[in-house]
């Protein structure tokens, strides 16, 4: 049986890890998030799951660890965690009423095989026309203070949104119709109900 680490504190990550009943670990990375100017979001995300996975894998090089990033994006800007409420505020008022997308990457890697995997996922959330009301409720709920873009859309953040076009788990944090294609080349069956290894 193979050990599965998630490289990430996100309890949103490991609350879908847990909905698709997989057996893991959660030992966060923390290494120095690096970004390279001119990068583009899908190569910025990539390139973060991957810190995040060889951070792990270094010291734990049987197992199969698990990095991933997420980013939003919106009209050729980035948008961060915001730090306080004013910037939570400013973020939502730059996504109200507009079209954005949330980009994230996933890296498998076990050191120990020498194999790495990855792959990045981009969905399209378009949020209603926000009043100054309801972004003050909002950002008053603190829901929005440790989530790129401001908001988390499994939460109250929900209500801010008017559609969205692609996956919704890849907007909570994890692409998981993607999982399976990834982890199946570990040896790893998601869809296997013992134990969720198939032998090789």
């Amino acid at each position: 049986m193979q050990e599965i680490i998630l490289a990430s504190a996100s309890p949103r990550r490991a609350a879908l890890l847990k909905q698709i009943g997989l057996d893991f670990k959660v030992i966060p990375s923390h290494t120095q998030e690096i970004i390279v100017p001119g990068m583009t979001p899908r190569e910025i995300v990539l390139q973060l799951a991957d810190q995040k996975a060889c951070s792990v894998s270094k010291s734990y090089p049987n197992s199969v660890v698990l990095g991933a990033d997420t980013a939003v994006c919106c009209e050729g800007e980035i948008l961060g965690k915001p730090r306080e409420r004013d910037e939570a505020a400013s973020m939502l008022r730059f996504l109200s009423g507009r079209i954005h997308e949330v980009v994230t990457g996933v890296v498998l890697r076990q050191e120990s095989r020498k194999l790495v995997r990855e792959d990045a996922v981009t969905t399209r959330v378009k949020f209603r026309n926000l009043s100054e009301e309801e972004i003050a409720s909002y950002t008053a709920t603190n829901e929005p203070f440790d989530k790129a873009g401001a908001y988390g859309i499994q939460g109250f953040g929900a209500l801010l949104v008017e559609s969205i076009q692609g996956c919704y788990f890849n907007v909570v944090g994890l692409p998981l119709s993607r999982l399976p294609g990834m982890f199946k080349e570990f040896g790893v069956d998601l869809l296997c109900q013992e134990m969720n290894i198939v032998s090789r």
